[in-house]
């Protein structure tokens, strides 16, 4: 990575601050800051939690346990204490840990050890179990806001220790800060001066105010939260076929911007479709029970994937909302935490009502429900405003007609006894006119072969799998109990295909008819169903034969609206000639039993009936009805193409039992319901089985000790780069003790007394003095607090992938803003997909807009990350992933380099500067630099740009051609006003720019 400026860089010197203080002999022990965690990570694997499962029943997690059922401890006599003996043991044999762990003591944590038995071996409870009570503000003030009362649990804790915070960050470096933290995007030069010169009292909290109300908000937000609950555009196992489910992304967005309480966001997620006239963003958001990775591989086995499935949702929704590692309950009870294996599978049987399968097909991840967008939903209500006046007009037409009822009958009695066949024609001599049509419809003359009807025939000739079909009728069919679909064929006798299909559109393709063998693809499957109805051998070769279709034989019901037909063939050659559909006048039996009668004799519903049906016939009546149905239609092709998600829709729960060991196929296990973990208490649900709802509404319980604790201490993350307790995915016994255990529970009760508000809770951390300190560390700090334990300076880490990508195109002025939508695909290398199978794909880089969209919306692809995400340390979110790892390679500033996506932004960056930045190389370079990083160059900065710009302008100047190629990269427009040359000079200038680690890293 190209750096202009120095980043001292200090390996961690003392291990030990990261638990807690430098302990001397005058300072007090805390269990669980400084014994705990030696314990979990020593002695719980065998002594913990699961000790039942080991060789002995001594748990060292418990005091009952350690001191009185066992006495391996003797409070106040380490020299009594059998712990003590073990632990300072030179026997093999007996030393503690074993020596085959391979994890001994230190002498440090021996003394702790020995030192804390001697002051009377005090237990505490875990403290992220402990009930969640605000504690006071120290120094017993009445802060005047929340920020205030943060500062002084900060400041307090540094006064004791003796630490001198530094002072607060310049203001360019604040609004810069400020601005990727809450919009993850960076500040414009004119926004970075507006603020600057700002002297108002208030300046720094309008800023706050304008970036939380940007509606880049909830896009910075997302990338956060779509790491947690592993949100991917594919589904991850085998084929890692796509999967449509960007809605629920839209709704994370959406929620995140409206300010939604997290309460009420825990509750769409877990049990949207459970929540009373679930709206259809609720019923979106229970989409997140569906993220789990899926199969559609031939052999796998349904029952293995469900349980598959069963496990991969406990581990999340425990990650993401308990901050629990309740996946290592699978098989046996937790080493490190209370959950047991009972617990694991009781939590599991919240979700056992859902309806999903263990194999998938079809590329289909049933349920799903189309989510039309804003435009969409503008149209579907005027169209339902049409209908309603067309509504509006049946009974006035309807009392007209009434009196030709009479009439009517004796005309239909006479017709039932006739059952003649009226046929309407789609195609002949010519396409239907008015219809989209695909494929080739290549005609002949009887001169150049068969022909049926009239003058001219179709003619398909193919090796493989051949189609042509039109769609989109103005004419359409309605379907009636009688009506049949036909079309005329001829097959070549020296050349037949081995199958041939017809197949019927009435918004969904799936009404197929095949004969011969099963070659053609479509809708194939071992047995018949509406998608693909075998109706026996290929017809007579060498002859006109009619096929015919009953429409109920291919899943069409009456009503259904038909407006298109496919004609196909698998290999040989055929001709294809008149095609349309015919109706037989037939009655419903209820109307044919009604009219058999005499007014006189028909019951009250069979006159309704017959009535209904009768006006429903009617001229005037029809062509409303017809209105009606173009509309319907109209509406039903806007409802098909909108975008579809996965929901949950809740079935009758399957049943769940323990599986020992986590074996599948063991059915021995206890059968269980579902319960939240046993020692955080009980549902009171009464005879009913709780479900999703009960365990949610749990969840947002302001005594529940995990939620608020888990958010609020993500939230934290997000705005210092590490959580007050740092294991941010793991609050548990393998977890960090925090560096300010009563902050972290005061800001999680005032999160649920502020209504479980993100926005107010963000506000509250950025305007602290903590938050608004420099990331400069003195030297006292560096040696002293390498790790920022009490936070005495912010801190400084890489931008996550989707914002250096963001920063780049905003900084060119490629970035093309628009909320929610479809995924996007980068430009990306060449054959990167080439090892995807079923099906092999080709990944193509999207045109236009599309190409310049935030990094939040880029197709993620499990198995095949995008590379430039994956070079910057975005996970493929398999799993959970609340903190993703933070590194800084080669491979990425190879990727900063050479990237079409950036290549394109510097040379666009490039066209910028010439056009904008002023006309001597030197006021370009200041330009440049205070565009991308927001103040201006040092001399010596100036000058190194401005040796890189004068080389590259020569250097291109004598290869044009070189200049050409890379003043070319990418689908934007090229700047051809400007010099060649110097444009690919400066480009290179803007490529280093792009390239800096301050353009990277938020300060």
């Amino acid at each position: 990575m190209i750096s202009i400026q120095p980043v001292f860089r200090l390996s961690c010197l003392f291990v030990a601050l990261s638990v807690g203080h430098a302990l001397g002999a005058e300072q007090a022990l805390r269990f669980n800051r400084d014994i705990r965690p030696i314990l979990s990570d020593k002695c719980f694997a065998c002594h913990g939690p699961a000790a039942s499962d080991g060789d002995t029943d001594l748990r060292l997690d418990s005091r009952e346990s350690a001191v009185e059922d066992w006495g391996a401890i003797v409070p106040g006599s380490p020299e009594e204490s059998e712990l003590v003996r073990r632990i300072d043991s030179t026997d093999a044999d007996e030393v503690m840990p074993p020596t085959d762990a391979h994890n001994p003591l230190d002498d440090e944590q021996r003394a702790l050890l020995r030192r804390w038995v001697k002051e009377g071996a005090n237990y505490e409870p875990h403290w992220a179990y402990k009930p969640l009570v605000r504690p006071a503000v120290p120094g017993n003030s009445k802060p005047k806001s929340v920020a205030e009362a943060i500062d002084s649990f900060i400041e307090a804790q540094m006064r004791a220790d003796g630490i001198e915070p530094v002072s607060e960050a310049d203001r360019i470096t604040l609004i810069r800060r400020l601005s990727f933290d809450l919009t993850g995007m960076p500040p414009t030069a004119a926004e970075v001066d507006s603020f600057v010169h700002d002297r108002s009292p208030d300046a720094y909290e309008k800023l706050v105010d304008r970036l939380l109300e940007s509606p880049r908000f909830g896009e910075r937000m997302a990338i956060y939260w779509l790491d947690l609950v592993r949100y991917a555009d594919t589904v991850g196992y085998h084929g890692d076929q796509n999967v449509s489910q960007t809605p629920y992304r839209d709704y994370v967005i959406n929620s995140f911007n409206a300010n939604t309480p997290y309460s009420q966001f825990i509750r769409e997620q877990l049990a949207g479709d459970l929540l009373p006239n679930a709206s259809l963003d609720q019923q979106v958001a229970s989409g997140y029970n569906r993220l789990n990775q899926t199969t559609e591989e031939g052999g796998a086995q349904p029952k293995e994937y469900l349980a598959i499935y069963f496990a991969d949702r406990v581990r999340n929704v425990s990650q993401v909302f308990m901050g629990a590692t309740m996946g290592c309950a699978q098989c046996h009870d937790h080493k490190y935490d209370p959950y047991t294996l009972r617990d694991f599978y009781s939590l599991g049987a919240f979700f056992a009502d859902l309806k999903e399968q263990g194999k998938y097909e079809a590329r289909s991840r049933p349920p799903q429900i189309p989510v039309p967008t804003e435009a969409e939903l503008e149209q579907l209500a005027e169209i339902d405003r049409e209908i309603a006046v067309f509504e509006s007009r049946r009974a006035p037409l309807e009392e007209q007609a009434l009196p030709g009822q009479s009439a009517w009958e004796t005309i239909a009695r006479a017709r039932l006894r006739e059952a003649r066949e009226t046929a309407t024609v789609w195609v002949d001599d010519q396409e239907l006119i008015g219809a989209k049509l695909e494929g080739e419809w290549h005609y002949i003359t009887d001169d150049e072969g068969p022909v049926h009807s009239q003058r001219l025939s179709r003619v398909q000739r193919s090796a493989g799998q051949m189609q042509h079909f039109f769609d989109d009728a103005t004419s359409r069919a309605v379907v009636s109990r009688g009506t049949r679909f036909f079309a005329w064929v001829y097959l070549d006798p020296e050349d037949p295909p081995a199958a041939i299909m017809l197949q019927f559109n009435d918004g969904s393709w799936n009404h197929r008819a095949v004969w011969g063998s099963d070659a053609i693809s479509y809708g194939r499957r071992s047995e018949n169903w509406a998608g693909y109805q075998r109706l026996g051998d290929l017809p007579e070769k060498g002859q006109w034969v009619r096929l015919q279709v009953d429409a109920e034989r291919v899943g069409l019901e009456p009503g259904d609206s038909v407006k298109g037909m496919a004609f196909t063939q698998f290999g040989g050659q055929v001709y294809w000639d008149q095609a349309g559909w015919s109706d037989i006048f037939t009655l419903p039996a209820h109307v044919e039993q009604a009219l058999s009668l005499d007014p006189s004799e028909r019951t009250t519903e069979q006159a309704n009936r017959l009535r209904k049906h009768y006006l429903s016939q009617t001229a005037p009546i029809k062509e409303l009805d017809n209105n009606i149905a173009r509309l319907q239609a109209q509406r039903n092709d806007i409802e098909h193409s909108a975008t579809t998600t996965v929901v949950s829709e809740a079935v009758s729960p399957r049943t769940i039992r323990i599986l020992p060991r986590g074996n599948w196929m063991d059915d021995s296990g206890e059968i269980v319901e579902p319960a939240i973990p046993e020692f955080l208490g009980e549902l009171q649900t009464g005879p009913r089985r709780a479900n999703r709802l009960d365990f949610a509404n749990w969840l947002c319980e302001p005594d529940n000790v995990l939620t608020s604790r888990t958010m609020a201490n993500r939230l934290w993350y997000l705005m210092f780069g590490r959580g007050i307790c740092s294991s941010v995915d793991d609050l548990g016994g393998q977890g960090t003790y925090p560096s300010h255990p009563d902050l972290l529970d005061w800001l999680a009760v005032e999160f649920v007394q502020s209504g479980w508000d993100v926005k107010h809770l963000l506000r509250s951390i950025v305007t602290t003095n903590a938050y608004r300190r420099s990331s400069r560390a003195s030297e006292h700090l560096q040696l002293s607090d390498p790790g920022n334990h009490w936070l005495a300076r912010q801190g400084r880490f890489p931008l996550p992938a989707e914002m250096v990508r963001d920063n780049a195109l905003a900084v060119s002025g490629l970035l093309v803003e628009q909320v929610g939508g479809s995924s996007v695909e980068p430009y990306q290398p060449a054959g990167y997909y080439a090892q995807l199978n079923f099906p092999k794909r080709t990944y193509v880089a999207d045109p236009g807009d599309d190409q310049y969209r935030r990094g939040v919306y880029v197709h993620w692809q499990r198995t095949f990350l995008h590379p430039m995400l994956k070079a910057f340390d975005a996970p493929s979110r398999e799993e959970c992933t609340a903190a993703r790892a933070r590194s800084n390679t080669p491979l990425q500033a190879l990727t900063l380099l050479n990237d079409p996506t950036f290549v394109e932004a510097a040379r666009v960056f490039a066209a910028r500067i010439m056009r904008e930045g002023g006309n001597s190389t030197d006021d370009r370079i200041v330009w440049a630099y205070r565009n991308v990083i927001s103040r201006e160059p040092e001399e010596p900065i100036v000058d190194r740009l401005q040796d890189l710009h004068d080389a590259h302008l020569a250097h291109y100047r004598e290869h044009v051609e070189q200049a050409k190629e890379l003043v070319s990269t990418g689908n934007a427009p090229v700047a051809t006003e400007l010099e060649i040359s110097e444009l690919a000079a400066w480009t290179s200038v803007a490529r280093a720019l792009l390239n800096l680690n301050e353009t990277i890293v938020r300060y």
